[in-house]
Protein backbone atom coordinates (compact mmCIF):
# COMPACT_ATOMS: atom_id res chain seq x y z
CA UNK A 1 0.00 0.00 0.00
CA UNK A 2 2.56 2.59 1.12
CA UNK A 3 4.14 1.68 -2.68
CA UNK A 4 0.89 2.61 -4.11
CA UNK A 5 0.95 5.90 -2.03
CA UNK A 6 4.37 6.72 -3.01
CA UNK A 7 4.02 6.35 -6.74
CA UNK A 8 0.52 8.54 -6.72
CA UNK A 9 2.77 11.21 -4.43
CA UNK A 10 5.53 11.33 -7.11
CA UNK A 11 3.17 11.33 -10.14
CA UNK A 12 0.78 14.18 -7.87
CA UNK A 13 4.67 16.02 -7.46
CA UNK A 14 5.60 15.65 -11.39
CA UNK A 15 2.03 17.07 -12.36
CA UNK A 16 2.57 19.67 -9.98
CA UNK A 17 6.02 20.29 -11.43
CA UNK A 18 5.12 20.33 -14.59
CA UNK A 19 2.28 22.76 -14.52
CA UNK A 20 4.09 25.40 -12.46
CA UNK A 21 6.49 24.79 -15.15
CA UNK A 22 4.50 25.47 -17.69
CA UNK A 23 3.20 28.85 -16.09
CA UNK A 24 6.42 30.26 -15.47
CA UNK A 25 7.54 29.65 -19.24
CA UNK A 26 4.08 31.05 -20.29
CA UNK A 27 4.46 34.01 -18.24
CA UNK A 28 7.99 34.99 -19.03
CA UNK A 29 7.32 34.21 -23.09
CA UNK A 30 4.77 37.26 -22.59
CA UNK A 31 5.58 40.85 -23.24
CA UNK A 32 4.31 42.85 -19.92
CA UNK A 33 1.01 44.38 -20.91
CA UNK A 34 -0.54 46.75 -18.57
CA UNK A 35 0.63 46.76 -15.01
CA UNK A 36 -3.47 46.52 -13.74
CA UNK A 37 -4.87 42.33 -13.84
CA UNK A 38 -8.72 41.37 -13.87
CA UNK A 39 -10.14 38.40 -13.13
CA UNK A 40 -9.58 36.79 -16.28
CA UNK A 41 -6.17 37.18 -15.89
CA UNK A 42 -6.01 35.12 -12.31
CA UNK A 43 -6.73 31.38 -11.65
CA UNK A 44 -10.24 31.08 -10.76
CA UNK A 45 -9.71 28.35 -8.23
CA UNK A 46 -7.68 27.17 -5.09
CA UNK A 47 -6.98 24.02 -3.55
CA UNK A 48 -9.57 22.76 -0.90
CA UNK A 49 -9.91 19.45 1.20
CA UNK A 50 -8.58 15.86 0.32
CA UNK A 51 -10.47 12.92 -0.14
CA UNK A 52 -9.54 9.62 0.10
CA UNK A 53 -11.66 7.40 -2.17
CA UNK A 54 -11.38 3.39 -1.45
CA UNK A 55 -13.38 1.15 -3.88
CA UNK A 56 -15.22 -1.79 -2.22
CA UNK A 57 -16.38 -5.17 -3.94
CA UNK A 58 -18.46 -6.89 -1.63
CA UNK A 59 -18.44 -10.92 -2.29
CA UNK A 60 -21.61 -12.71 -2.65
CA UNK A 61 -23.20 -13.06 0.84
CA UNK A 62 -20.77 -11.04 2.35
CA UNK A 63 -23.24 -7.62 2.50
CA UNK A 64 -24.22 -8.17 6.07
CA UNK A 65 -20.99 -9.30 7.55
CA UNK A 66 -19.26 -6.09 5.84
CA UNK A 67 -21.64 -3.55 6.91
CA UNK A 68 -21.54 -4.86 10.47
CA UNK A 69 -18.06 -3.71 10.67
CA UNK A 70 -18.19 -0.35 8.48
CA UNK A 71 -21.19 0.45 11.38
CA UNK A 72 -18.69 -0.64 14.60
CA UNK A 73 -15.23 -0.77 13.89
CA UNK A 74 -14.44 1.06 10.83
CA UNK A 75 -16.69 4.12 11.97
CA UNK A 76 -15.44 3.95 15.61
CA UNK A 77 -12.25 4.53 14.05
CA UNK A 78 -12.92 6.80 12.28
CA UNK A 79 -14.74 9.12 14.96
CA UNK A 80 -11.26 9.23 16.87
CA UNK A 81 -9.40 10.22 14.06
CA UNK A 82 -12.02 13.34 13.47
CA UNK A 83 -11.95 13.62 17.41
CA UNK A 84 -8.01 14.30 16.92
CA UNK A 85 -8.82 16.45 14.20
CA UNK A 86 -6.91 13.93 11.94
CA UNK A 87 -10.14 13.80 9.60
CA UNK A 88 -12.63 16.30 8.92
CA UNK A 89 -14.91 14.02 8.28
CA UNK A 90 -16.29 10.69 6.37
CA UNK A 91 -19.20 8.62 4.58
CA UNK A 92 -19.69 5.29 2.87
CA UNK A 93 -21.60 5.89 -0.82
CA UNK A 94 -23.64 2.64 -2.79
CA UNK A 95 -22.63 2.62 -5.91
CA UNK A 96 -26.88 2.42 -6.59
CA UNK A 97 -25.81 1.37 -10.51
CA UNK A 98 -22.73 -0.77 -10.40
CA UNK A 99 -21.66 -1.71 -13.57
CA UNK A 100 -19.28 -5.10 -13.90
CA UNK A 101 -16.03 -4.13 -12.46
CA UNK A 102 -17.19 -1.48 -10.61
CA UNK A 103 -16.97 -1.31 -6.92
CA UNK A 104 -19.88 -1.89 -5.00
CA UNK A 105 -19.59 0.93 -2.25
CA UNK A 106 -17.19 3.84 -1.68
CA UNK A 107 -15.53 4.30 1.84
CA UNK A 108 -14.48 8.19 1.91
CA UNK A 109 -12.31 10.07 4.22
CA UNK A 110 -11.86 14.01 4.28
CA UNK A 111 -9.07 15.54 5.56
CA UNK A 112 -7.52 19.04 4.98
CA UNK A 113 -3.71 17.99 4.93
CA UNK A 114 -2.14 14.76 4.68
CA UNK A 115 0.53 13.99 7.65
CA UNK A 116 3.54 12.88 7.04
CA UNK A 117 7.10 12.08 8.31
CA UNK A 118 6.88 12.66 12.12
CA UNK A 119 3.55 13.49 11.97
CA UNK A 120 2.59 10.21 10.38
CA UNK A 121 4.32 7.76 12.50
CA UNK A 122 2.79 10.31 15.43
CA UNK A 123 -0.33 9.02 14.48
CA UNK A 124 0.43 5.41 13.64
CA UNK A 125 1.66 5.34 17.39
CA UNK A 126 -1.60 7.25 18.70
CA UNK A 127 -3.70 4.99 16.70
CA UNK A 128 -2.34 1.85 17.63
CA UNK A 129 -2.66 2.67 21.58
CA UNK A 130 -6.18 3.39 21.32
CA UNK A 131 -7.04 0.47 19.22
CA UNK A 132 -5.17 -1.97 21.79
CA UNK A 133 -3.71 -4.33 18.93
CA UNK A 134 -0.52 -4.82 17.69
CA UNK A 135 0.38 -4.72 14.05
CA UNK A 136 0.39 -8.22 13.63
CA UNK A 137 -3.69 -8.49 15.06
CA UNK A 138 -4.31 -5.19 12.80
CA UNK A 139 -3.28 -7.15 9.72
CA UNK A 140 -4.90 -10.47 11.00
CA UNK A 141 -8.62 -8.71 11.03
CA UNK A 142 -7.53 -6.81 8.00
CA UNK A 143 -7.27 -10.79 5.84
CA UNK A 144 -10.51 -11.45 7.96
CA UNK A 145 -12.37 -9.21 6.21
CA UNK A 146 -11.09 -10.48 2.70
CA UNK A 147 -13.79 -13.73 3.29
CA UNK A 148 -16.57 -10.97 2.19
CA UNK A 149 -14.71 -7.79 0.96
CA UNK A 150 -11.91 -6.69 -1.69
CA UNK A 151 -10.40 -3.49 -1.75
CA UNK A 152 -10.59 -2.48 -5.66
CA UNK A 153 -8.31 0.45 -5.09
CA UNK A 154 -7.60 3.73 -3.34
CA UNK A 155 -7.64 7.39 -5.01
CA UNK A 156 -6.28 10.08 -3.23
CA UNK A 157 -8.06 13.57 -4.76
CA UNK A 158 -7.52 17.15 -3.77
CA UNK A 159 -10.95 19.51 -3.88
CA UNK A 160 -10.86 22.68 -6.27
CA UNK A 161 -13.20 25.49 -4.89
CA UNK A 162 -14.13 28.31 -6.96
CA UNK A 163 -12.58 31.85 -6.11
CA UNK A 164 -15.80 34.44 -4.59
Amino acid sequence: MRTHWSNSLKIAGLAVTIVLAGCATSATAQEPAATTTTDADTYPMVSGDFWEVTGIDIKPGGGLAYANHLANKWRASQEFAKSKGWIKDYMVLSNYHNRSGEPDLYLITVMTDIASGPEAEARYVAYNEWSKASDAQLEAESADRAEFREVMGTSLMQELNFKD
